[in-house]
């Protein structure tokens, strides 16, 4: 385009980034010659293709502006397009590249005077020392970005010098100090004192620090915060899906189900064609949902999209081959993981805690009670741990200690320890707003209730259970409740339900494990989760003593 036509569609496209309409400013300025194009135009026209979600295009126009300040000798405009030329070839995963651009950024300000550009260099000091573990150097840093800010009136760079801070403070362990850090980074962003990059980009990463601290009350909160900025902003938000990922993870714990699974969708759909590991997050927790309400197929195709994207699939893909009835292949899958979590530099957080949790739920499937055990002492370490940083004991390490330590001594038959434990780990649940799990517990209980004799307290939690099941639509768990309720309103001989009767009866017969699955249509995994119970219930140790208790009782 040219002559009079291409002036007016330049004169509109630079109206339109000065109103940050980022979508319009892109389709003028893509209509115009290269040639035309000033340097700054060409920043605008990153900035315009990076918030339409076309980052590629956005590297080719910030080269462009760039390669224009460095023939300009503006060495500070040339720094802040090599930084960010360094931050967008970083969140494509080509570190290597990253690594140049941040070197020649670092170049064009070695001989300046104090700017707000080498605010950027003083934040990747921050990070590279953070991440080495030299905690004094990265304070220092932070602390040197946000001082240069405060001197160059940059209120977001001085944010976002808070927010490094407040990282720091987290990786060494002072959480709560951290925290409350964080809350004055984000405060700047719900005040409207930041500008939209900024904003979008304190709630992103404030979100992501809240869910690794297991802080679900703040997440839940700066969540809201955050999407009702991505509501007022224009379409074009590149924002939204960053922020929708946390959104879907609050609203998958706080038992929005329906809804976690559309926003799912719709994070995947803004995610993909630009930031493959957040959108990840988004397939995992899609297979979380679809893994708890029975639909395993379904679940083991979003853990295989996960992985595919760069996403440990752990601990829910080996839940869902415990689901399966593949217990062996469940520990098997869930130990490298582990392992490489105890490996991770930093405090262990709610990641770490989930793969515990999962350790102590498959081993006990397996009968291998000293090894969950283990786990479970693991986990109230790290709960322990977390309660001196965080200054809280309403956490979710905290509930999921809480409910391994019962879960294990209700197999180990000790019940003096095993309830008290149980019922605190639903009251922290609950505290927390997260059902589920909550619901989860209350079947633990209920079991430990009735071994005490406790029929009604039984009835009770197995009604509460049920009921959150249903709404959920955790369908498996739901009919699992049902039965045991029905079998507390009915006793069988011993406390056996139909199906252990079915069970015992069988085993008297002589059949094995692998037989009677083949006999009921069940797994081999549920058969050995149906003798177990039988034999706590009968208070037997052997096969032989259940069949002798199946032929005094008429049940053989």
């Amino acid at each position: 385009m040219t002559g009079k036509s291409g002036g007016d569609t330049l004169r509109r496209a630079r109206e339109a980034v000065a109103r940050e309409a980022w979508a319009e400013a892109y389709g003028l300025l893509r209509r115009l010659d290269p040639g035309r194009l000033t340097a700054d135009d060409c920043a605008a026209f990153a900035d315009a293709a990076w918030w339409t979600s076309r980052v590629e295009e956005s590297i080719v126009q910030r080269m462009r502006a760039y390669a224009g300040y460095t023939a300009a000798g503006d060495d500070r405009r040339a720094a802040y397009c090599a930084w960010m030329l360094f931050y967008e070839h970083q969140l494509a995963g080509r570190s290597a590249v990253a690594a140049g651009w941040l070197r020649r950024a670092r170049q064009h300000l070695r001989d300046q005077p104090e700017c707000v550009e080498q605010c950027y260099l003083a934040w990747m000091d921050a990070e590279a020392a953070q991440q080495r573990g030299a905690f004094d150097e990265a304070m220092a840093a932070a602390r040197r970005m946000a001082e240069i800010a405060r001197r160059c009136d940059s209120p977001d760079l001085h944010a976002m010098g808070v927010q490094a801070q407040a990282g720091v403070l987290v990786a060494r362990g002072r959480v709560a100090e951290g925290l409350e850090l964080l809350d004055d980074a984000m405060c700047s962003a719900t005040a409207g004192e930041l500008s939209a990059f900024f904003t979008g980009w304190v709630y992103c990463l404030g979100l992501q620090q809240c869910m690794a601290c297991a802080d679900l009350a703040r997440a839940a909160e700066w969540t809201e915060a955050a999407m009702s900025w991505c509501a007022s902003m224009p379409a074009e938000n590149n924002f939204r899906g960053l922020c929708r990922v946390h959104r879907v993870e609050v609203l998958e714990l706080r038992g929005s189900w329906t809804r976690a699974l559309a926003e799912a969708v719709r994070t995947c759909e803004e995610l993909l064609p630009y930031e493959r590991r957040m959108a990840a997050e988004a397939f995992y927790v899609t297979g979380e949902v679809r893994r708890r309400r029975g639909e395993l197929a379904a679940a083991e195709e979003s853990y295989a999209r996960a992985h595919e994207l760069g996403r440990d699939p752990q601990p829910g893909l080996a839940l869902l081959r415990l689901a399966q009835g593949k217990a062996e292949a469940s520990a098997a899958a869930l130990r490298p993981a582990l392992d490489d979590s105890r490996k991770a530099p930093g405090p262990g957080g709610l990641e770490h805690c989930r793969l515990l949790a999962a350790r102590v739920e498959i081993c006990l499937a397996l009968g291998r009670l000293d090894e969950g055990a283990t786990a479970a002492e693991e986990l109230e370490d790290l709960a322990r741990e977390w309660q001196e940083r965080r200054g809280s004991q309403t956490t979710p390490l905290h509930a999921s200690a809480a409910w391994a330590g019962g879960a294990v001594a209700f197999a180990a038959r000790d019940l003096e320890r095993a309830l008290p434990l149980l019922r605190r780990a639903v009251t922290l649940w609950l505290e927390l707003q997260v059902p589920y799990e909550a619901a989860q517990v209350r079947m633990t209980l209920a079991a430990a209730d009735r071994a005490a004799g406790d029929d009604e307290g039984a009835r009770m939690e197995l009604r509460a259970a049920g009921q959150v099941f249903r709404e959920l639509g955790a369908v498996p768990d739901a009919r699992r409740a049902a039965a045991l309720l029905a079998d507390v309103e009915h006793r069988r001989p011993g406390g056996l339900t139909g199906r252990e009767i079915e069970v015992l009866r069988l085993v008297a017969a002589g059949a094995t494990n692998r037989a009677i699955a083949a006999e009921l249509v069940i797994s081999e995994h549920t058969v050995a989760r149906h003798l177990n119970n039988i034999f706590a219930k009968l208070d037997v140790s052997s096969r032989a003593a259940a069949t002798a208790y199946a032929c005094t009782h008429g049940l053989a």
